[in-house]
């Protein structure tokens, strides 16, 4: 059964629409964790946006789960994650322009910055996890890194009008990854009405997902909202994929 990581950076952008002390991640965390969060994930981002250093700093040391960061694959990030020492951190691609991270690192075109990454990081007893897309000269790359983890990109499933074929390729992902040593999250897209197949995949063990559970949750309230999505992971019904009309 795959384990479900909670994304906050949506909680800090309304936060940092009025630059105010609310709401606050590291307290919404908390509630995230009532409902069964798994972990909390968060992206700091090199502009700051939404997620701050203070953000980072404090889920480390009030968390009763764990803290998988998101960042750049740069000096300054590498250095702030050796700093503060989240429990995983994964590298993901990075655009100023982009509202959120679209597509999945190109592993094979960065493999000597990708590599001194990693290493360092898993040099100091942090996990790696590499964002790509289920492509296989991506994973194999993933592997020469040193990587322990790749987390597929579940994007194109998720705008996909008739999502079966993008599922074949999570699933063939996940079966090569594996094959290679490599230990598999997803993310990225995923609904209250699309998590489902993906949570069945065979050695899927964690999905992250965040704003559709930070937008049910205006509704609901967080500790709700997390426990409706932890119940259709934890219990998959073998349904067939709807397609748009």
């Amino acid at each position: 059964m795959a384990s479900l990581g909670i994304n906050l950076d949506h909680v800090a952008t309304v936060r940092q629409a009025r630059r105010t002390v609310e709401p606050d991640p590291v307290q919404l965390a908390v509630l995230a964790e009532l409902g069964g969060a798994d972990g909390i994930t968060v992206h700091l981002r090199e502009d700051r946006r939404h997620i701050q250093d203070r953000d980072v700093e404090l889920l480390r040391h009030t968390l009763r789960s764990r803290l998988n960061l998101e960042m750049a694959a740069t000096e300054a990030m590498v250095t702030t994650a050796l700093r503060i020492r989240p429990h995983q951190v994964t590298l993901v691609p990075e655009q100023r322009e982009e509202v959120t991270t679209e597509g999945g690192l190109d592993v094979a075109r960065q493999l000597p910055v990708l590599r001194q990454a990693v290493e360092r990081l898993q040099g100091e007893d942090i996990p790696v996890s590499l964002f790509v897309d289920p492509e296989a000269d991506q994973l194999q790359a993933c592997r020469v890194t040193g990587a322990r983890w790749v987390e597929l990109h579940t994007g194109a499933y998720a705008n996909a009008a008739s999502p079966a074929a993008e599922l074949a390729r999570l699933q063939a992902g996940t079966r090569l990854a594996r094959a290679l040593g490599l230990r598999v999250n997803a993310g990225h897209g995923l609904t209250y009405q699309n998590v489902e197949p993906v949570a069945a995949i065979a050695a899927m063990e964690e999905l992250n997902i965040g704003h559709t559970i930070v937008a049910r949750a205006l509704a609901v309230g967080l500790t709700a909202a997390v426990r409706q999505m932890k119940e259709l992971i934890r219990n998959p019904r073998p349904t067939p994929l709807l397609t748009r009309n």
